[in-house]
């Protein structure tokens, strides 16, 4: 089994709702959170490495390394194997940096997005501008058609338009 269906198995089954779930993503965040710091310090560099080699210079096991892999992937210039990725295998962390902060918005991880590493490689206009195109991402708007009076409301509230949120002031 490669290793990030490891990860995801066990990642997976800890169940937020519990202490020891609680405790287990709280840890992984603190740890995940530690690697950004160091990656961000200098990201000039892409870090190239195993799995194994790469876990061992951030101070983790390689199964915890498969995790940050896999949450990173998405923000890399090229993305990693990670769906066949051991480890022994080859990987290569060169993050574009717009798109990661981009990322780690849409995943409302502030604790990443807010770090003061960002101060030195996206200017305040720059992450502004990234994280209102993020939130704005998921906003549909409908410009097409006006709602009838006696069409269902839009609120979700089960009541008629004209009895909701068209009702006159």
């Amino acid at each position: 089994m490669a290793l990030l269906q490891v990860w995801r198995d066990w990642a997976y089954s800890q169940d937020e709702r519990t202490k020891e779930g609680k405790q287990f993503w709280k840890d992984y965040f603190e740890l995940e959170k530690g690697i950004y710091q160091k990656l961000l310090t200098k990201p000039v560099k892409a870090v190239k490495g195993t799995v194994t080699e790469l876990a061992k210079k951030y101070e983790i096991e390689p199964l915890i390394m498969a995790g940050f892999l896999d949450g990173i992937n998405d923000s890399l210039v090229k993305p990693n194997p990670i769906d066949t990725m051991e480890k022994d295998t080859l990987v290569n962390i060169d993050i574009n940096l717009e798109k990661l902060y981009y990322n780690m918005v849409a995943c409302k991880a502030d604790w990443l997005y807010n770090l003061p590493e960002w101060d030195e490689l996206l200017s305040e206009e720059k992450r502004a501008e990234l994280y209102k195109s993020q939130k704005s991402s998921g906003t549909v708007v409908n410009t097409e058609r006006k709602i009838g009076r006696n069409e269902p409301c839009p609120c979700g509230s089960g009541k008629k338009y004209k009895n909701c949120c068209g009702r006159a002031s």
